[in-house]
């Protein structure tokens, strides 16, 4: 199977380290991963710059990854990319990171480095009368040893969300 270019929308300031342990597994090609100083400048300056930035980053890329912690489905940038990302025909599909251990807070009580399950961020699509999240998939890693299990099935993952795009007719 070849290596596909994906795109992750993902809370930024509050995943970035769970983030970086899947963009680590290497199964897949994926956009370089911004520093905190270089998304803080695109933020500060302004919206259309950050549609820009989505804009480029997304452009060529098969599949849009939504990696779901605890506060991803309220944040509007996240709303926005599964948004363009549907629209755009592209592969879209969620993968649940709570039980992944963020080293930032792995001494702090009481998960230990983990956090809450969030809210399934394609709940709050709708689509022909129908939520989105009937059709685009949101996969909950096992709890015990979840880098494995999506190490093991990410790039699976991958292959059906496009395969669910391209036959999806709205």
């Amino acid at each position: 199977m070849a290596k596909r270019q994906v795109f992750y929308s993902f809370h930024f300031d509050n995943d970035v380290m769970r983030v970086q342990q899947i963009r680590n597994i290497g199964a897949i090609e994926d956009n370089k991963p911004v520093a905190a100083n270089e998304w803080e400048k695109i933020r500060k300056s302004g919206d259309e710059a950050i549609k820009k930035w989505i804009s480029e980053h997304m452009d060529y890329r098969s599949c849009v990854i939504v990696l779901v912690g605890e506060e991803t489905a309220n944040r509007p940038w996240v709303k926005y990319e599964i948004k363009k990302a549907w629209n755009d025909g592209k592969g879209l599909v969620g993968i649940y990171i709570h039980n992944l251990k963020d080293p930032r807070t792995s001494n702090t009580p009481p998960y230990y480095g983990k956090c809450r399950q969030g809210a399934n961020p394609f709940d709050q699509f709708s689509l022909d009368g129908k939520s989105l999240s009937s059709i685009v998939k949101c996969y909950n890693p096992s709890s015990t040893d979840a880098y494995n299990d999506i190490k093991n099935n990410l790039e699976n993952w991958i292959e059906e969300a496009i395969e669910i795009r391209k036959n999806y007719k709205s």
